[in-house]
């Protein structure tokens, strides 16, 4: 029976803490061991906007997306491309997994066009070279990416980093896509976890004004991933201890999407 292929994405905010970054590293670690081909992809606003704010930099915001000018295009690199992945690296490598970081800009894993000049250096990705994915998680190496792409011109954009998950797990045909967040899972208009959604489900807690901000981009991201072919997309919360391992496992934990 083939591995399963599952691309797991993770919040800055679960980063942020050291003894948060070393327990989700044991556990990705724990279940690269098991057989399964993980890819991990990372956030980092958090520690960009702190690390902004200490050079008297504002960070601006246009509908939840960070305006990425030359000085930040800057930061974007020491910061998620430096050492935010690799201080995951460092932890997945220390669990006993053989991490290695990558960013988008690497072979083109994820090549991307400017959104909004408006924006800045803020890219979509339009395209996912999911070869290098492969080649890594195929010879026992577990990719870490941070969210940062870039085209054929040499050209380098900040990209959400959902949408990046999204786009890897395309590009590597993952089966299962999970979401780890800072909330435990998808809410209903009286506040209740919800297990299971479709993709009309989906749609309804968006158009209905339930799911708004954060929630809102997890649930578009979701759908997108489905319509990509990935089997089952899970957003659950990464400060439970077991979770990713509950999850794969079968068992309830946060929400689950599927088409």
């Amino acid at each position: 029976m083939a591995a399963e292929r599952i691309l797991v994405k993770l919040g800055g905010t679960l980063l942020d803490e050291p003894a948060s970054r070393r327990r989700l590293a044991r556990e990705i670690a724990e279940l690269s061991a098991t057989g399964a081909r993980l890819t991990v992809v990372h956030g980092g606003g958090k520690q960009m906007t702190r690390y902004l704010a200490e050079r008297g930099v504002e960070s601006q915001f246009v509908n939840g997306l960070r305006v990425t000018t030359p000085e930040v295009v800057d930061a974007l690199l020491k910061i998620f491309a430096g050492s935010v992945n690799h201080g995951l690296v460092a932890s997945l490598v220390e669990a006993g997994a053989l991490a290695v970081g990558l960013s988008g800009i690497d072979a083109l894993l994820a090549e991307a066009e400017q959104m909004d000049p408006q924006l800045g250096a803020v890219g979509r990705v339009v395209k996912s070279n999911g070869g290098v994915l492969e080649t890594l998680t195929a010879a026992g190496y577990l990719p870490v990416v941070a969210c940062v792409a870039g085209d054929r011109a040499g050209n380098i954009y900040n990209v959400n980093a959902d949408q990046m998950a999204v786009a890897c797990a395309g590009g590597f045909q993952a089966t299962r896509l999970v979401f780890l967040t800072d909330v435990e899972g998808v809410l209903d208009a009286t506040k209740t976890l919800v297990p299971r959604l479709n993709k009309a489900a989906c749609r309804e807690l968006i158009t209905s004004g339930v799911a708004t901000g954060g929630m809102q981009a997890k649930l578009e991201a979701a759908t997108s991933a489905l319509d990509a072919g990935v089997g089952h997309v899970h957003i659950v919360g990464g400060a439970t201890p077991g979770v990713l391992a509950a999850v794969v496992a079968g068992q309830h934990a946060g929400t689950v999407l599927e088409v």
